[in-house]
């Protein structure tokens, strides 16, 4: 019996319709952050209840990316995603409407379950869309999208709030929501999902608790810290739903994740090691303003200048990284990635209040190029060692870690950097910033070296084991 080829043609809109999705995601997420203070004198509120527009946001796109990945699996990516730019664009609009701060964090929320349609399932529809020799390729280019929404999303912000109101920080998504749902719908191939099967429910339900649970309890550290009852109740939440949803997905026909799948080396190493990276990157990065503004005095357009730098690098070194994986395999490239972050975070414990620009950039740029070296291969090894039925959940998975990545990022590395520059002089004392960034750089490196030996035992793994090669999409 023969199959009939798959159609390949139509791969670029379809970069496209993803792209459009990707694009209005990640700009959405850092231009917010520059309106913080604008919505808590627009609203008369707290600075913490401004907050949770942000919050609300993360965590709601925490809780939903796997259940729409399966979901995805189940019925069809392609009417869910379009769906999802559909929401996103209305609930855009309500944002930008808003009349208080509460129905502001209700539309975040809404917003979020609408990325979540998009972002989840974006990286399977390329997967699906391109031939897999040219998957790294696809892939890295999608990290470059990232990468520009990421790098001009305080700019666009600074704008819209310099010239117009706040609220066209989210009606500026309308358009671009409309076109990318009109391009999802005309491009995005409709195709049938592999086989018959339930959702579960039950999975879902539980893992929704046990996600929203951790997700709170890493975020609530910094404010309550690590011994909190608050925090530590929260996190036992979430390691008894843990315990309780591998228990579900073992006895039912249809689990929500379908745990044969972490047997791969491939599949598991590599979504650790890319946990791993988000947590030291985005960790670092939330101190980084701090380093520059306080212990540097620079001016915070400088500011922005410089650590815009980063983004631009990934950008432009992920897609050569993901041509390359094509061509001679993902697994050294990722390997050759770690040990450049590794490098970078090394080279940056040499900061101090002598610190040129020049010297900040040449620590600073080993990370955006090692980021840019890792994420698309890492990516491209992921969704090929799954089977064709199981993308949208792999996708979701890949989401899942970066948010819990970020997530933790900020509240565990920033948490202990806090501790630290309190008890060397405080996080408004030069000296006090620089001690503690000193200090807390040695949890990112170590994670990098562990990072590292995984990615090297998955490599060996991968060599010794038939089973660990990547799945024929």
């Amino acid at each position: 019996m023969t199959t009939e080829p798959t159609d390949y043609s139509r791969k670029w809109f379809i970069m496209l319709a993803v792209g459009m999705g990707i694009f209005l995601s990640t700009v959405d997420g850092s231009i917010m952050n520059v309106a913080l203070p604008t919505l808590q004198s627009e609203f008369g509120t707290s600075f913490s209840a401004v907050q949770w527009a942000v919050l609300a946001y993360s965590l709601t796109l925490g809780t939903f990316t796997l259940m729409v990945g399966r979901i995805g699996d189940i019925y069809g990516k392609k009417r869910l995603y379009t769906a999802g730019f559909l929401v996103f664009t209305a609930a855009s609009a309500m944002a930008g409407l808003s009349p208080s701060i509460g129905a502001l964090i209700g539309f975040r929320v809404l917003q979020a379950l609408g990325a979540s349609m998009v972002l989840s399932l974006g990286i399977a529809i390329l997967t699906e869309g391109f031939p897999p020799s040219e998957r790294g390729r696809a892939l890295g280019l999608s990290g470059t999208i990232v990468s520009v929404g990421i790098a001009i999303g305080p700019g666009m912000g600074g704008l819209i709030l310099d010239r117009l109101s706040w609220r066209w920080i989210f009606l500026v998504n309308i358009p671009i929501g409309l076109v990318g749902a009109f391009t999802a719908s005309r491009f995005v191939p409709a195709t049938a999902p592999k086989q018959a099967e339930r959702f579960d429910y039950a999975g879902a339900a539980v893992l929704g608790v046990g996600l929203t649970s951790l997700m709170l309890s890493v975020t609530l550290i910094q404010d309550f810290g690590f011994t909190s009852a608050l925090v530590m109740s929260l996190g036992l939440v979430a390691a008894l739903s843990l315990v309780v949803f591998v228990r579900i997905e073992r006895s039912v026909e249809s689990p929500m994740i379908d745990l044969t799948m972490f047997r791969n080396p491939l599949f598991t190493v590599n979504l650790v090691t890319g946990f791993l990276t988000f947590v030291s990157l985005t960790g670092i990065f939330v101190i980084m303003p701090f380093f520059l503004e306080v212990s540097l005095g620079y001016p915070t357009l400088k500011v922005g200048l410089l650590l815009g730098a980063s983004p631009i690098l990934l950008g432009i070194v992920a897609p050569i990284s993901g041509w390359l994986s094509d061509k001679i395999g993902s697994r050294p490239i990722t390997i050759g990635g770690l040990l450049v972050l590794a490098g970078g975070y090394l080279l940056m414990r040499g900061l101090d209040t002598d610190s040129s620009e020049w010297f900040f950039l040449a620590a600073l740029a080993p990370i955006g190029v090692g980021m840019g070296m890792f994420q698309s291969p890492n990516n491209s090894i992921v969704m090929g060692s799954v089977r064709p039925e199981r993308l949208g959940i792999a996708s979701g998975l890949l989401n899942l870690t970066r948010i819990l990545g970020q997530i933790t990022g900020i509240g565990v590395i920033a948490t202990i950097w806090s501790i630290r520059a309190a008890k060397a002089g405080g996080q408004n004392s030069a000296e006090g910033i620089v001690a503690g960034l000193g200090d807390v750089l040695w949890l990112p490196l170590g994670m990098m070296l562990f990072a590292l030996a995984l990615a090297i035992w998955g490599y060996v793994a991968e060599r010794r084991s038939p089973d660990a090669a990547p799945a024929h999409l």
